[in-house]
């Protein structure tokens, strides 16, 4: 994977007032690298891990290589952090039993964030790598219909994938839902 270069200013500079637009001329460390149409980039997450590390940048599934996909920053309300600091805590038993089966790598070495807050919302499992969401959905969900649809469509709007798994088949098909997963996943972002 190649790293990317700050740019040299330009040789000849530009005209400030040419056409009435004026040119921005960067300090080395004001350059930020583009987050849209290149290719993958690491995150600090990434970079800062360890070669004792449980995760790897390069997944495979079943022989499957798969592409990761780069998002920019997703928007985050900062003020849920705490709310989802304590749902991390009290977690029902199906998200604690997909938690068991994910956590350290041990799927793949894909690494999930769990009671991840996205935007005004909190997602039960998120894979930064792939841009996934993954909703363990229950009883809580019977009667939130509408605010369950809307949610959906802010998360599809910034460009995630979602993928649902029901409680009784996390409790009582757990081997089933993994190896459903596995194939979404080849099936979505399976290389070429």
């Amino acid at each position: 994977m190649t790293e990317y270069k700050k740019p040299s200013p330009p040789m000849e500079g530009c005209q400030p007032t040419a056409d009435g637009v004026e040119c921005f001329t960067f300090q080395q460390d004001e350059y930020i690298p583009p987050t849209i149409n290149t290719p993958y980039q690491k995150t600090k997450k990434e970079r800062n891990r360890t070669k004792g590390s449980p995760y790897s940048n390069e997944i495979f599934i079943n022989g499957a290589a798969i592409e990761p996909v780069k998002l920019s920053d997703l928007p985050k309300n900062i003020k849920l952090q705490k709310r989802a600091r304590s749902m991390r805590n009290t977690s029902t038993l199906p998200e604690v039993l997909f938690w068991i089966e994910v956590t350290k790598g041990r799927f793949h070495k894909i690494d999930f964030d769990r009671q991840k807050v996205i935007g005004n919302y909190i997602v039960d499992f998120y894979v930064l790598q792939l841009g996934l969401v993954i909703e363990i959905d229950g009883s809580s969900h019977v009667g939130k219909e509408q605010y369950d649809q809307n949610r959906e469509n802010f998360l599809k709007s910034l460009g995630l994938e979602i993928y649902r798994i029901s409680n009784g088949d996390m409790l009582y098909r757990r081997g089933f839902v993994m190896n459903e997963l596995e194939k979404y996943i080849i099936e979505r972002y399976g290389g070429e």
